[in-house]
């Protein structure tokens, strides 16, 4: 007997057989059932789901000759011709290749004639959405008023293509995705009907490759089978099919934990050398990270779809991960996916992605960071414990634009503890300024790198803005020039903002040795570049013909900058 492919062989031929679409083969059923056919169908959704085969399903069951339970019994005359594709009646045709105008008025003048043998004459039209925009006018009065022994069955991949004229004139139906459980039952099925052994890690792989398509999943079924015989397990599938084994996404997962750019930098070698495709190593490498977040999120594994072995895995995997690592992690996965669609060396985009990757901080870090900030400010307002000789400062005193709380030492009864600072105490110090892990004052002059120092301003402009709008706004417009030598320099844009900061000198300056953590210096000056711009502007005004008229005929009265 000539071999055929499994989607042909196991094609269904009852509604009862066709995979996850009991939603449609159902309501067909009751249709027939009640006598109330429509002229016209029109089946959408993914490709491989059963939208051809309904249609052949359907066709058969109205002009069955003994129809059993309103499914054809596919044992008489019509059924027959109808599954070899010989039946006069029934015409099936391909949108792709008969799109033009020229073949719908030929459809138009077949349809006049009557069934030869058949109760109904069927027009199946697949990837209807590829005919013509004339093709489509042509049939709007047809598939409108059609002779009562014609229906049209159309279906298509792609519905939004399809007029708003012909949808209005058909029955939609929308097939929806297979699942990967109902793909797995079918194929478990047949791998037992054709006595094939196969483990269901194997049957898993070949689901989730079918994508949701059973004719997809069918077809590589068949290329595992062909490469494994009649005995297939989990290795030799992923062997056939090239894919990449999950057990270097745990390893890529572990080096970026353990921060190891050296072993990301092999693992792209290997990679390389085995022959994997680099597209699908990042793409399951997406899907791994996803797992993680999966994980974590639900606090189980049953909403990911893999080997029960690596279910264990992620469990114990993802207590090593927080979500917001892993958002970032993908989102470096996803740029170097789009970047090597084109790019003449993909190699080098995912090196670089990889080593990206290691470099990444925790952002359990950065949480930490902020809490100690929260500590800080309630410690600080709280007084600092001292060990040693040092002369506390009074706390500064100044008023502002806006009414702002000036951070001050809370003075206690000195027989409660005498290490609390205090306006006017002077007290015995042997170091420096410590409080635990939160803070440190040093006498060494702050020497940091600016990228670091404008970094760390920003944090004193969160602070010092908390509810303070106006305050915040003149902080964020100041940009840090020098952090040397226990000097922090900044740089403002004009002579107000350089006054503001000034009156608020003290706090500003107590505010940020806590945040740099060390003793240091504000100074503030005014940038001459950004000053010259504005004279210059000024200056242009001034000197506006039209601005002249307005002061001397209206009275117009300009406004400065500053003022604002």
């Amino acid at each position: 007997m000539k071999y055929l492919v499994t989607a042909r062989k196991w094609r269904p031929l009852k509604f009862e057989d066709v995979v996850g679409q009991e939603h449609i083969t159902t309501t067909l059923r009751n249709a027939i059932a009640r006598n109330r056919i429509s002229h016209a169908y029109l089946f959408s959704g993914p490709r491989g789901v059963g939208k051809t085969t309904t249609a052949r399903i359907l066709a058969k069951a109205i002009n069955c000759l003994n129809p059993k339970d309103f499914n054809p019994d596919n044992e008489c005359e019509i059924c027959l011709e109808i599954t070899e594709g010989r039946n006069m009646d029934v015409l099936e045709i391909d949108g792709a290749s008969n799109r033009g105008i020229e073949e719908i008025r030929n459809l138009r003048e077949s349809v006049k004639y009557v069934p030869t043998k058949n109760k109904y004459k069927v027009y199946v039209i697949d990837e209807v959405h590829m005919l013509t925009k004339e093709a489509f006018n042509a049939l709007l009065k047809t598939l409108e008023e059609p002779p009562a022994h014609v229906i049209f069955i159309f279906a298509t991949t792609e519905i939004f293509k399809v007029p708003a004229t012909i949808l209005s004139r058909c029955q939609r139906f929308d097939f929806r995705r297979i699942s990967t459980d109902e793909i797995m039952k079918h194929l478990q099925l047949i791998a037992k009907t054709e006595k094939i052994k196969i483990d269901d890690d194997a049957l898993l792989i070949i689901a989730k490759k079918g994508d949701g398509s059973m004719r997809d999943a069918q077809s590589i079924f068949d290329q595992v089978v062909s490469f494994c015989g009649n005995e297939i397990d989990t290795k030799s599938t992923i062997q056939a099919l090239g894919l990449v084994d999950q057990e270097i996404f745990f390893r890529t997962t572990d080096i970026i934990r353990n921060k190891d750019t050296k072993a990301a930098i092999v693992l792209v070698d290997e990679i390389i050398t085995q022959g994997y495709d680099i597209k699908e190593y990042l793409s399951g490498l997406t899907e791994h990270l996803r797992n993680f977040i999966i994980t974590i999120t639900t606090g189980n594994t049953k909403l990911i779809e893999v080997a029960e072995i690596y279910k264990k895995k992620y469990a114990e995997d993802a207590k090593h991960f927080k979500e917001n690592d892993l958002l970032r992690l993908i989102k470096i996965v996803t740029e170097a996916q789009n970047s090597i669609k084109w790019d003449v060396q993909p190699r080098y985009k995912l090196e670089l992605a990889l080593i990206q990757m290691t470099k990444l901080d925790n952002s359990v870090e950065i949480e930490k960071l902020l809490n100690q900030i929260q500590e800080l400010k309630k410690k600080f307002s709280n007084g600092i414990k001292l060990e040693g000789n040092v002369y506390a400062s009074t706390p500064s005193k100044y008023s502002g634009p806006g009414n702002f709380d000036v951070i001050k030492p809370i003075i206690q009864d000195k027989s409660e503890n005498n290490n609390i600072l205090t306006p006017d105490s002077k007290i015995p110090i042997k170091g420096i300024i410590q409080d635990s892990q939160n803070m440190a004052f040093s006498y060494t002059p702050l020497n940091i790198p600016l990228e670091r120092a404008m970094e760390k301003w920003q944090n004193v402009v969160q602070i010092a803005g908390n509810g303070r709008v106006f305050f915040k706004n003149v902080l964020s417009a100041a940009r840090i020039v020098d952090c040397t030598n226990g000097v922090l320099k900044i740089s403002c844009m004009n002579s107000s903002q350089l006054d503001f900061i000034k009156q608020n000198k003290d706090y500003l300056t107590e505010l940020a040795q806590n945040i740099y953590g060390a003793r240091l210096k504000l100074e503030a000056i005014v940038d001459s570049t950004i000053q010259k711009e504005s004279e210059e502007g000024k200056t242009v005004v001034e000197e506006h013909q039209i601005i002249k008229e307005l002061k001397s005929k209206l009275g117009a009265v300009e406004i400065s900058p500053d003022s604002y």
